[in-house]
């Protein structure tokens, strides 16, 4: 088979990788190596190319996240996955491709552990048969059903079944930015649920909150003392991960903020501070 094959696959494989590792710059790399294997493979053996490209990505994005969660638990701060404009998040033909690349349900995927995080992206996203999953995860067929159903629990309990539709996550979106840009306090507070939770990721390269912050009480006196104390300005509507999302200037620092919505209200408020991982969302 020519090389040129594998390009036909790359944007498949980038947007397995970013859903197991939540960072684009990671799946790259995995990616890479992969198309190194393929070079190094004697295709005349390869019976479904697709198939063994899977396998090899997901193999190497299960090694390195691994390692990865090692390094997380000592980064500053929460640590958030890295957003990717909707364009570069590869394809989304699918309901549950789009889904899984959700930026909550990202950020949601790391309470699994790296094999059921594995077997839930590879049957949501991708729809493979347990036996494939199986000896890609390297279990029994009834251990891969197990943590499936076990991952989509988990995962379940965080997220609202009745998710908004575009019109109207783009309409509360518009009021958080126009609150947050005039310091309407108030109108801040009423956007959030209840049980809103506040997550923000400097990643000890510019100034976050070092934990979650957790009701609508407390969320909203830290972001009244964000109004007090920076401008908010240049925002605008991008979309990131399926979704819309806003970019602003907060200060002197750049800031995308990601909003989870249950029972029309704010529920996670994803802020993404850190520079390293806002360059492949920054505006032209």
């Amino acid at each position: 088979m020519p090389a040129v094959d594998f390009e036909e696959f790359r944007p498949m494989l980038l947007g397995l990788a970013y859903r197991l590792l939540g960072s684009m710059w990671d799946a790259e790399d995995v990616v890479q190596e992969a198309w190194l294997r393929w070079e190094g493979t004697d295709r005349s053996q390869v019976r479904e190319p697709r198939a063994f490209l899977i396998t090899v990505v997901s193999r190497l994005a299960l090694d390195q996240l691994r390692s990865a969660r090692v390094k997380r638990e000592t980064y500053t701060g929460p640590w958030l996955p890295e957003p990717v404009l909707t364009s570069e998040a590869g394809p989304l033909d699918t309901a549950e491709l789009r889904d899984t690349v959700s930026y909550a349900t990202l950020h949601m995927m790391e309470r699994l552990s790296p094999p059921e995080r594995a077997v839930f992206v590879l049957r949501e996203a991708f729809e493979l048969p347990y036996d494939e999953i199986s000896a890609i995860v390297g279990v029994s067929v009834a251990n891969a059903r197990q943590m499936h159903r076990r991952a989509s629990v988990r995962l379940a309990e965080g997220r609202d079944r009745f998710q908004p539709s575009a019109r109207d996550h783009g309409k509360l979106l518009t009021k958080f930015m126009e609150a947050a840009e005039g310091g309407d306090l108030s109108a801040l507070t009423e956007l959030l649920h209840e049980d809103v939770v506040s997550w923000n990721d400097g990643g000890g390269r510019v100034r976050a909150a070092l934990r979650p912050i957790i009701g609508r009480r407390k969320v909203a006196i830290f972001m009244r003392s964000l109004v007090l104390r920076y401008t908010f300005t240049d925002a605008q509507v991008i979309e990131v991960n399926g979704h819309p999302a806003i970019w602003m200037r907060v200060g002197d620092s750049d800031q995308l903020v990601v909003l989870e919505v249950r029972d029309g209200l704010i529920k996670d408020i994803y802020s993404m501070r850190n520079p390293d991982k806002l360059t492949r969302v920054r505006p032209s």
